[in-house]
C-alpha cells in the first residue's frame, strides 16, 4: 500500500475510520477479483479517494457488503465497498495502471537483472486496469499515454543539455492530467455533470501535490541511487516546493467546497485536513520545519522493531505499540506542530457524538 492520504487514528473519529477502511479494503478486494491475489499490491492509498467521491455525490451507487476476516484488519471481517460499485472499480482500474507506470520507472532506473520482471508486470497491471476502467466507461488510455509522458519528460531533463532549465511544474503536468481525468470521472458514474470542472480541479491539484511530495520524500534516496528526481532535475528548493504545495492545497480545498455532495465529511477530511497534515508532515520529516517536540523515551532494539512492524502491518495500523510517536502520550507533545498552532485534536466536531479522538491518552 502507498499513498499520502491516511486518515489520522490520534485525530479522527471512528465513524470516519471505519468509512475510509471500507473504501481501502472495497478497493483491495476489487483488485483481487478483478486481477487476481497480486495485484493487490497495487492497492493505493490515494486512488481510493476516487471510491470515497463516487459515494460522496451519490451513496446509492456505492453498495456495501461485508466482507470476511482479513490478515491486514487483525483477521476481523467488517463492511466494505462492493466491487459492483463503478467508483471502487474506477480506483481499482487507476490503482493498477499508475502501479504499472511506477514499475516501469523502476526498471528504467534500478538494476537490469529486475527490469525485465517488472517490465513485464507493468504490461500485466497496465492491461488489467484499462480493462477494469472500462467497465466504468472511463477510457484508461489517457492514464497510460501520461505514464509514458512521464517517462518522456524524465529522459529530457535528465538530460545534462537540459538540465535545470524546465520548469518543475512541467513536470508535474502528466500526474495532474492523469488525476484530474480520474477525479472528473466520479461525476459521470455519479450522474453529477456539474460537479465534473471542480473535480477535474481538484484532481489537477491534487496530483501535483502528491508528485511534489513524493519528490521530496526520495530527494536523498534519488541522489544516492543518481535516479531521476524533479526537484533536484529543475534545481528547485525545499522551500519552494513547500511553498508550491502550499498553494496547492488551499486551491484543492476551495475546489472540494464547489462540490455538490450528498455526503461530504469523509470527502472534506481526506482532501482538506489530511492533504494539509501530509504536506506538514513531508516538509517536517525533510527538516523544513522546527524538529518536533523532544522527550526521554527510549529507543527500541531492532528486534522489538521489527516485531513491532510486522504486528502494526497486519492490523492495518490499528494497532501500534506504546512507543511509537502516534502513542503514548499527550496531544499537544505528540503532535509535531504544536508550535505552529496547527495541533487541532478537535477538528473531529462534525462527527457530532461519534467524536472519540483521545488526545489525552
Amino acid at each position: 500500500m502507498f499513498g499520502i492520504i491516511r486518515p489520522c487514528a490520534e485525530h479522527g473519529c471512528p465513524a470516519l475510520r471505519a468509512a475510509w477502511r471500507a473504501h481501502l479494503c472495497g478497493l483491495c478486494l476489487t483488485l483481487r477479483d478483478g486481477q487476481g491475489h497480486g495485484a493487490r499490491l497495487a492497492t493505493n492509498y490515494d486512488t481510493l479517494i476516487v471510491s470515497a467521491l463516487a459515494e460522496a455525490q451519490s451513496p446509492a451507487a456505492a453498495p456495501r457488503r461485508v466482507a470476511g476476516p482479513c490478515a491486514l484488519r487483525g483477521f476481523r471481517g467488517a463492511e466494505v465497498v462492493d466491487a459492483r460499485a463503478g467508483g471502487a472499480r474506477l480506483a481499482a482500474g487507476v490503482s493498477l495502471v499508475l502501479a504499472a507506470g511506477r514499475l516501469r520507472d523502476q526498471a528504467a532506473d534500478g538494476d537490469a537483472a529486475f527490469g525485465r520482471a517488472r517490465r513485464g508486470l507493468a504490461a500485466r497491471w497496465a492491461a488489467g486496469g484499462t480493462r477494469l476502467a472500462a467497465g466504468t466507461g472511463f477510457d484508461a488510455a489517457v492514464l497510460v499515454a501520461t505514464v509514458d509522458r512521464q517517462l518522456a519528460l524524465e529522459r529530457r531533463h535528465a538530460d545534462p543539455r537540459y538540465a535545470g532549465a524546465g520548469r518543475l511544474l512541467e513536470l508535474t503536468a502528466p500526474t495532474e492530467d492523469a488525476v484530474a481525468a480520474a477525479f472528473a470521472h466520479t461525476a459521470t458514474l455519479a450522474g453529477r455533470p456539474g460537479n465534473a470542472v471542480p473535480l477535474a480541479e481538484a484532481g489537477r491539484l491534487f496530483g501535483r501535490i502528491a508528485h511534489l511530495l513524493d519528490a521530496v520524500e526520495d530527494r536523498e534516496k534519488d541522489a544516492a541511487r543518481q535516479a531521476f528526481n524533479p526537484l533536484t532535475a529543475t534545481g528547485t528548493t525545499t522551500e519552494e516546493a513547500r511553498r508550491l504545495c502550499d498553494d496547492a492545497a488551499l486551491g484543492l480545498s476551495l475546489a472540494v467546497l464547489e462540490l455538490e455532495l450528498e455526503e461530504r465529511h469523509l470527502v472534506d477530511t481526506l482532501l482538506r485536513t489530511e492533504v494539509s497534515r501530509a504536506v506538514d508532515r513531508t516538509f517536517h520529516a525533510a527538516g523544513h520545519l522546527g524538529g518536533g517536540p523532544s522527550g526521554s523515551y527510549r529507543r527500541p532494539g531492532w528486534i522489538r522493531k521489527s516485531a513491532a512492524g510486522v504486528a502494526t502491518f497486519l492490523t492495518c495500523g490499528l494497532w501500534r505499540p506504546r512507543w511509537s510517536k502516534r502513542r503514548g502520550r499527550p496531544c499537544d507533545d505528540r503532535c509535531y506542530l504544536r508550535d505552529a498552532g496547527n495541533c487541532d485534536c478537535g477538528n473531529c466536531g462534525n462527527c457530532g457524538d461519534c467524536c472519540d479522538c483521545s488526545c489525552g491518552s
